[in-house]
């Protein structure tokens, strides 16, 4: 108490308060005690040690970041500056089997952390070896004990990763070369059944058909969850649905009979108690339509009353934009003659360079680009019909150069530079608008044949200098927010975390909001639902609400910052201290005024306040229903 009135450690005030509820908002001030919102209402009578005038801004519990790879980036900078700068206050990991649950499993010569990491997620190997160097623990329990002791900036949400658990069974080389015993089988689900019991929230899985090793000698071998048969499947998320938790998956995305199995093992119906899933991801892709319908369509059979099944696919709120340096690209992945040059390490210059002059490799590049765009085929009917089955366009108008050695080339279509060059060696110098763009037209072939002519010639002379970008999904702005707002699917595909250098969507939930300002506060409301208490109570995590009593995570959003922001001009490739190397951003001026967590102020007025990263704030959450030793028994 202080001269009578009450006392409180910060103060919110004349906010436009969103309670996460989706209830419309309404003004008020809001009071945080001891990490904890002490008080809520108009005109509060109280002191405060901090006080922040909200007047004009909006009020709101911190953002979920629902699917993020920040395992290797929390063991270097805790604090996660990019996650607090955009309002995320929650962090899941550990999606898609990958994870340190296990600590570095360096045995037999494997590095897994690296092997499973480096092209899944396309992290550069130095950084992967820099945190696998310092892991100091083995054991899910410890994992979680090691969290508790960093300073923390968001929370952090760890999940048990299906690859990390069958190395620590099989071995890596066993648990990509065979099937496992019975007695590896019974010591996953014993595991898998520890790491419920400590408090983890679910259970992570992969079968995306491209997902594949960085080692030799296994670069032509996918991670280890990929080798599960759906016996093993079918038995582990046995153990998570008796728990009540949550399975992570992607889709075996060739295989549709595969997925339809699979993913029914949400229901309800079939299996006796219903199975909370969570998949990757519901876009609407260029080259094929009909994924998305599908996609649809199975959200509402899984979730209808025959099935009885809890299934959310997650969704992204912005064009699914990839940048590529050269050939080191996650769309590589999925083209085989393309997958051969990300076997290779990041500085194998000279590796590339030799496949690249390869007379079979070019050959096998040339039938895979002109593949359905020439002749009469069933592929030239599927790509009429846009059913295809890669997401890579291979139009060369689809290929903007973000930089390049030709400086001028910057924002430019590759088919607009392939005109030119066309025209310039036809015999109009004119086309060379710089001595630079001369020197590379002139350096072409002679005759030069075709665009994959063109597109070789560019990566051989310019490898990784030559950066370029696409946009492979939600290129509709209206399908892209209507799939915001489906009921059936969970916005927050976000990849927070991964593709250092290839994807840039820590913006996705500010860009939710954007997408629901332009229909009213109401929308807005709507929105602050998705993006808090609906993915923490489908997460079971005691997140998402700003009530009397709840931890003090919380952001403000200034709407009119929101209003004139322009997504794709924000986005920035900075250097990054902790990676030691650069990495792709997209940040937003001003839209995030400030982020508590914890009650702590992390972020204000575009700066990082004093102890971020240094002091704790965050804190690793266990499953809402977990007690301490495992009392609570699975029910």
């Amino acid at each position: 108490m202080d001269g009578g009135r009450s006392r409180c450690d910060l103060l919110i005030r004349n906010a436009l308060l969103f309670d996460g509820s989706g209830d419309a908002p309404s003004v008020q001030d809001l009071a945080v005690t001891e990490g904890r919102i002490s008080m809520i209402g108009a005109r509060l009578d109280i002191n405060a040690t901090q006080q922040i005038d909200a007047k004009g801004l909006w009020l709101m519990p911190g953002l979920l970041d629902v699917h993020t790879h920040f395992d290797l980036e929390v063991e270097l900078e805790p604090g996660l500056p990019e996650a607090v700068r955009h309002g995320s206050t929650t962090v899941v990991v550990s999606n898609c089997s990958l994870g340190l649950a296990f600590g570095s499993q360096r045995r037999d010569g494997a590095d897994p952390i690296v092997d499973c990491f480096a092209r899944v997620e396309n992290l550069p190997k130095t950084v992967l070896r820099k945190v696998a160097d310092q892991v100091d623990w083995s054991d899910s329990r410890d994992y979680l004990e090691h969290l508790d002791s960093l300073p923390l900036g968001p929370n952090v949400v760890p999940m048990i990763p299906h690859s990390m658990l069958r190395i620590e069974v099989m071995g890596l080389n066993d648990s990509v070369r065979r099937k496992p015993s019975e007695a590896e089988l019974l010591r996953m689900e014993q595991l898998l059944e520890k790491g419920m019991r400590e408090g983890y929230v679910g259970f992570s899985t992969d079968a995306l058909p491209f997902h594949f090793l960085a080692n030799q000698p296994n670069t032509r071998k996918q991670i280890p969850t990929q080798f599960a048969p759906y016996a093993e499947l079918k038995r582990l998320t046995g153990v998570v649905r008796r728990w009540g938790r949550l399975w992570q998956a992607t889709p075996p995305k060739d295989r549709k009979l595969a997925v339809i199995r699979n993913f029914m093992l949400t229901s309800g119906r079939l299996f006796g108690r219903t199975l909370k899933v969570t998949a990757v991801a519901a876009m609407d892709f260029n080259t094929n339509g009909s994924l998305l319908k599908m996609a649809l369509l199975l959200s509402r059979v899984l979730n209808s009353k025959l099935v009885r099944g809890r299934f959310r696919f997650q969704a992204l709120a912005a064009p699914f934009t990839t940048w590529s340096d050269g050939v080191v690209t996650p769309l590589a992945e999925e083209i085989p003659c393309l997958r051969v040059l990300n076997e290779l390490d990041l500085d194998d210059r000279a590796g590339r360079r030799k496949l690249l002059d390869d007379p079979e490799w070019i050959a096998d590049f040339r039938r895979m680009w002109f593949h359905g765009k020439r002749g009469f085929s069933l592929a030239r009917l599927a790509r009429l019909m846009n059913r295809e089955t890669n997401v890579l366009s291979r139009d060369l108008r689809d290929m903007a150069i973000d930089r390049c050695p030709v400086a001028l080339w910057s924002g430019e279509s590759l088919q607009a530079i392939y005109e030119r060059a066309l025209a310039f060696r036809a015999g109009d110098a004119s086309q060379a608008r710089s001595i630079d763009e001369r020197d590379a037209f002139a350096s072409m072939p002679a005759p030069l044949v075709d665009d994959a002519d063109f597109l070789l010639h560019l990566l051989r002379r310019y490898d990784t200098a030559l950066r370029w970008k696409t946009t492979t999904a939600n290129r509709d702005a209206a399908t892209t927010k209507s799939l915001m707002f489906n009921p059936l699917l969970l916005p927050g595909f976000n990849d927070s975390g991964a593709h250092l250098t290839n994807m840039a969507f820590y913006d996705g939930n500010l860009r939710t909001l954007k997408l629901a300002q332009a229909d009213g506060v109401e929308k807005v409301a709507h929105a602050v639902h998705r993006l808090t208490a609906e993915p923490a109570e489908y997460f079971g995590l005691d997140a998402g609400r700003v009530a009397v009593g709840a931890a003090a995570d919380l952001v403000l959003i200034d709407p009119l910052a929101l209003q004139l922001w322009v997504p794709e001009t924000t986005v920035d490739y900075v250097w990054r201290a902790c990676f030691e190397h650069h990495q792709l951003v997209n940040r937003p001026a001003g839209v995030v005024a400030a982020v508590a967590v914890g009650g702590k102020l992390l972020w204000r007025d575009g700066a990082y306040l004093p102890g971020f990263g240094v002091e704790r704030a965050g804190r690793v959450m266990r499953h809402r229903d977990h007690v301490a030793d495992g009392v609570v028994a699975a029910a």
